[in-house]
């Protein structure tokens, strides 16, 4: 619990969750499009939720789409991602 709190606990890498909350197959670029970093500083972000299991990684010839883990988390966390969709992002 306490890893996936750590990674969760950096607002960048909520934004990210919470988009890939709807199931739609983004790249790391158009994640980054979307909630507005650098595609470098959102690919390791990426790392840190792949690495932390909150995400994995499907992939479809050359193009690699970080997918949430939706079962796993449910039934290690139940709630926790209705939690995290209801969570409003802080202002800049």
């Amino acid at each position: 619990m306490a890893r996936l709190f750590a990674v969760l606990g950096d607002e960048s890498r909520l934004a990210v969750v919470r988009l890939l909350l709807d199931g739609e197959l983004r790249t790391a670029g158009q994640i980054a499009e979307q909630v507005s970093l650098p595609t470098s500083t959102c690919s390791y972000h990426l790392t840190k939720l792949l690495n932390a299991g909150v995400t994995t990684c499907r992939t479809q010839g050359a193009f690699r789409f970080p997918v949430l883990r939706r079962a796993e988390l449910e039934q290690q966390f139940p709630g926790i991602l209705d939690i995290i969709a209801q969570v409003v992002p802080q202002a800049a």
